[in-house]
C-alpha cells in the first residue's frame, strides 16, 4: 500500500470493507475461531457451541460466506462450513498494510517502555 496526497474510493476498498464488516460482529468472531480449530463443521456443531438460535447462526454464517471469510459445500441434508484460509492471509495483509501505512516501521521509537532492572556494577 502506498501513500498517495490523492486518497480515491475504490472497488477494492469497498470489498476490503465488506469483509471487515463481516468480522465486526462478536458471534461471528466466535463462529470463526470455532471454524478455525476444525476441518469443517455443520450449522448443527456450531449452534451446540453458541448461545444462539440456528436461524441466527445461519445468518452470520450466511454474511461470512458472502464475505468470502468461510467456505460453504452442501452435504446431503447438511451444510458444511470451513475456513477460508487464503481470505484471512488477505484480510492479514490488508491490516499489515494499513499498519504500516499509519506507523512505519521506521517511525517506530521502540516497544512501550518497560521498567528495566537496575545494574549494579561492583568496583
Amino acid at each position: 500500500m502506498k501513500c498517495t496526497n490523492r486518497f480515491e474510493w475504490s472497488v477494492a476498498d469497498a470489498d476490503t470493507a465488506r469483509v471487515l464488516a463481516a468480522l465486526a460482529h462478536p458471534a461471528r468472531l466466535r463462529i470463526v475461531r470455532q471454524l478455525a480449530c476444525l476441518d469443517a463443521s455443520c450449522c448443527k456443531d456450531i449452534v451446540a457451541q453458541l448461545d444462539l438460535a440456528q436461524s441466527t447462526v445461519s445468518q452470520h454464517l450466511k454474511i461470512l460466506v458472502d464475505a468470502g471469510l468461510v467456505h460453504y459445500r452442501p452435504a446431503g441434508q447438511s451444510s458444511h462450513y470451513s475456513i477460508n484460509p487464503e481470505a484471512f492471509a488477505d484480510v492479514a495483509s490488508f491490516i499489515n498494510d494499513m499498519a504500516n501505512l499509519c506507523c512505519p516501521p521506521e517511525t517506530m521509537v521502540g516497544e512501550v517502555a518497560r521498567p528495566q532492572p537496575e545494574i549494579v556494577h561492583k568496583d
